[in-house]
């Protein structure tokens, strides 16, 4: 429970309620939403102070070159689909790629799920129409359900206490795969070779022998440690429904700052990181790392207003930028961008998720070209390496799952193909064996950056 202190120094910082907040739910029952939040301000905190701050310095390093971070999960998390199975998929997934990435920067991979409590999305419009009949559009599983009828798409303030439960059951599995042995990289290891002795993967049997040497010569050095067995994987969502995240707000005992305990690292969205809007507002309190997604339209006056708000000390680690311009406009935007950091002269981590900017309508569903989405990479790293600055980074939508949703890749998903296993309920994922090879192909670009 909250102290009379803590509880004063909550209000103070809930100064977010007077600020414009964007993508908002509207609550037919408002009084069912206070209760809401009153209830789950009283449930334990999720992730703890510590772990954020340790997160921090793993940003801070991602940000001088000396770590390199792999975030990655659903473009929006499913209650029906926060089984073991697929939470494992997604985590084996992701260690898999950290572990061809590690070889290939010869550098630490701060590994961050986009996982325990991405379960709300902002849409581009409110309702959505099919067939004459208009509804409210689906805002992820913490809002609403996905099925079209009044009842299913009625916002529901109790979704909230069930995304808090469905977050902490996901974060239990993901500290017992990653401590319990799941994650002993030459389990890991393993998992790739079987991978790159695909025929339609054979490009990349030469990685993966040299990273087969180094586990071999690794044994015979004894060099058998603790951190070869287990991982740190931080937990990590967009920050979007204002009302859960005050909620997750709780004071740190040890340094009385307030912290958001739903997740370790938590982004402001493209559509919501207005600097005198009220996501921003919430976030400038916590003492989390804190990520914004920068579009195309982004300006390095958005660049000053934004650190000035989220990060006016200039605290290494605490701001990261996320780019997500598209693979046509990545490498004519960004340069302003980092040059607009370069002269305010705080401290930032640079990121790119090149998934957002590439979507695209083929055959009836939105979807992506791998090419497109490696593309955007490959411009990220060529602008950090002409201005001399780091590249710190990649933001991932993806699944462990055999989905069919992106176009592309070494097995050819075609757009006739594209309806097989068509599964997300917002936007297209990288299936199990595309992810792979993105970080295959990542790492040539790595070895060229580090």
């Amino acid at each position: 429970m909250d102290t009379d202190a803590d509880k004063k120094t909550l209000e103070a910082i809930a100064t977010w309620r007077n600020f414009p907040a964007k993508h908002q739910p509207v609550y037919a029952d408002q009084e069912k939403l206070v209760n809401t939040v009153k209830y789950l301000r009283t449930l334990p905190p999720l992730v703890f102070a510590g772990e954020a701050d340790q997160l921090t310095k793993c940003m801070a390093k991602a940000g001088r070159g000396e770590a390199f971070v792999l975030q990655g999960g659903d473009c929006a998390e499913s209650f029906d689909q926060s089984t073991a199975d697929r939470i494992r998929g997604k985590i084996r997934t992701i260690l898999q790629m950290a572990a061809v990435l590690t070889y290939s920067a010869s550098v630490p991979v701060v590994k961050i799920g986009r996982m325990a409590g991405q379960y709300a999305k902002p849409r581009s419009s409110p309702v959505e129409v099919r067939d004459g009949v208009e509804l409210a559009s689906y805002m992820g599983d913490a809002v609403n359900a996905f099925e079209f009828d009044p009842e299913s798409r009625k916002p529901d303030p109790q979704r909230l206490v069930e995304a808090y439960q469905h977050s902490a059951a996901t974060l239990n599995l993901i500290r017992a795969f990653t401590k319990g042995g799941f994650a002993d990289l030459e389990k890991v290891h393993e998992w790739n070779r079987g991978f790159s002795s695909h025929p339609a993967y054979k490009r990349y049997t030469q990685l993966a022998t040299e990273i087969d040497r180094a586990m071999n010569f690794m044994r015979a050095a004894g060099a058998s440690t603790e951190s070869l067995r287990t991982v740190d994987m931080y937990s990590s969502h967009e920050a979007l429904l204002l009302d859960y995240e005050y909620a997750m707000t709780r004071i740190d005992s040890r340094t009385g700052l307030p912290y958001n305990t739903g997740a370790h690292f938590l982004w402001i969205g493209e559509r919501t990181r207005d600097p005198d809007g009220a996501h921003v507002e919430m976030l400038r309190h916590v003492q989390n790392p804190i990520g914004v997604k920068l579009g195309p339209t982004s300006t390095a006056d958005d660049i000053k207003r934004l650190a000035d708000k989220l990060n006016p000390e200039g605290k290494e680690g605490r701001l990261t930028f996320i780019t997500r311009m598209g693979e046509s406009k990545i490498r004519d935007g960004l340069p302003g961008l980092i040059e607009a950091v370069k002269a305010d002269g705080r401290p930032v981590t640079w990121m790119s998720d090149p998934m957002h900017g590439n979507t695209i309508t083929a055959g009836g569903f939105k979807t992506r070209r791998l090419d497109d989405v490696l593309d955007e990479v490959r411009g990220f790293f060529e602008v950090h390496k002409a201005l001399g600055t780091v590249p710190g980074g990649l933001h991932i939508e993806l699944t462990g799952d055999d989905v069919t949703e992106v176009l592309g890749g070494s097995e050819e998903i075609s757009e006739a193909l594209l309806g097989k296993r068509y599964e997300t309920l917002v936007d297209p994922r990288l299936n199990h064996q595309q992810s792979l090879e993105l970080a295959f192909l990542v790492s040539e670009i790595l070895q060229e950056s580090f």
